[in-house]
């Protein structure tokens, strides 16, 4: 499936983000994640659990039904299984048939994200899920926050390749957060085998609107700007405004913030968007959150459209590529590669 090869939509041994920490309580959520309808609940010693959200009987929705204890009763006819997804209760008979069970996610909370293993249990290593201190989680003075959950109507691969191509907000977020420098800097890059990271310093820049009565400075500024791609979905930014240099406070950090993308595939069309923020600058955390939605929304804007063209034009033409799409063709590459790895596994 576009961008990928016949069969391929997206890696399942991988960690992905099924809900903030916040969104998982006593109410039963639920969540499309790789096509499978998944439930997330706390139990009541406060342990977040995540299972297969559809009865064996007749796919009723588990998300549709109620909580009895920490176990889930179907609300169709009553069927109840355990956290662990074993069927503990058939109402309509004594016995409980062996083959009645649902399937039961790992399931780690860490930092403001609740990650799911989609894949095979057996190879579900909390040691996968990106490390805190790399994506900037937990810096001393700055304040973290989730900001928005959406359901995106587009194929999770646009996400990824919007996150991975930042010449894009000197255009499509002009307005807002980019200016032209965005795409004209010469982009740094290097990749390993769990992410791929992407860096611009633009010196003696415009400053962008978003700075404009936020920072204690009127002159050029150098900004630092780029995203590490941690797979199978995990997208983490920073972002730097410093003094340039020849001013006196040369190099004097104006402002400094991180971003967080979650990318998880709900269905095989629509995308699970999570963002988040930190930033030493503790107001300007509280003033972003209505900031950025707009900015967001023009994201969300260019993925629903794009969609609509790939779904919809026969015989899809080739991308004719350009010199900055090196990025997000690496993180197709590294994408690909974990979905191969998986169908020659079995």
């Amino acid at each position: 499936m576009y961008p990928f090869t016949e069969g391929s939509y997206a890696p399942r041994n991988g960690w992905y983000v099924a809900a903030f920490t916040h969104e998982i309580g006593e109410e039963l959520l639920s969540r499309w994640i790789l096509n499978q309808p998944v439930v997330l609940y706390r139990k009541a010693d406060g342990t977040a659990v995540a299972v297969e959200g559809r009865c064996p009987h007749r796919h009723y929705p588990l998300g549709a039904s109620k909580r009895v204890g920490d176990a889930i009763q179907c609300g169709y006819h009553g069927i109840t299984f355990n956290s662990g997804g074993k069927c503990t209760f058939v109402p309509s008979q004594q016995s409980v048939p062996g083959v009645y069970s649902i399937r039961s996610y790992p399931l780690i909370e860490r930092g403001l994200w609740a990650w799911i293993w989609p894949g095979d249990p057996e190879k579900a290593d909390p040691a996968l899920i990106p490390d805190m201190d790399e994506i900037g989680f937990g810096i001393e003075g700055y304040l973290s926050k989730p900001f928005y959950f959406h359901e995106v109507d587009g194929r999770y691969q646009l996400l990824n390749d919007n996150l991975l191509d930042l010449t894009h907000l000197g255009y499509l977020h002009a307005s807002s957060i980019g200016t032209p420098d965005d795409a004209a800097t010469p982009e740094e890059r290097d990749a390993n085998e769990r992410r791929i990271r992407s860096r611009r310093t633009m010196r003696n820049t415009q400053r962008q609107a978003i700075a404009e009565g936020r920072i204690d400075f009127d002159g050029p500024i150098d900004r630092i700007s780029g995203m590490d791609f941690h797979f199978p979905g995990f997208h983490a930014g920073i972002g730097e405004m410093l003094v340039s240099e020849g001013h006196p406070r040369a190099g004097e950090v104006l402002n400094s913030s991180r971003v967080w993308h979650a990318v998880t595939p709900a269905k095989r069309f629509t995308t699970n968007y999570f963002f988040a923020m930190g930033s030493s600058d503790h107001k300007g955390v509280d003033e972003m959150i209505e900031y950025l939605k707009p900015v967001l929304a023009e994201d969300m804007f260019a993925t629903v459209e794009i969609e609509k063209i790939i779904r919809t034009v026969d015989e899809l033409p080739p991308e004719l590529m350009l010199k900055s799409d090196g990025t997000a063709v690496l993180g197709r590459r590294a994408l690909q590669k974990m979905m191969d790895a998986e169908r020659a596994n079995g």
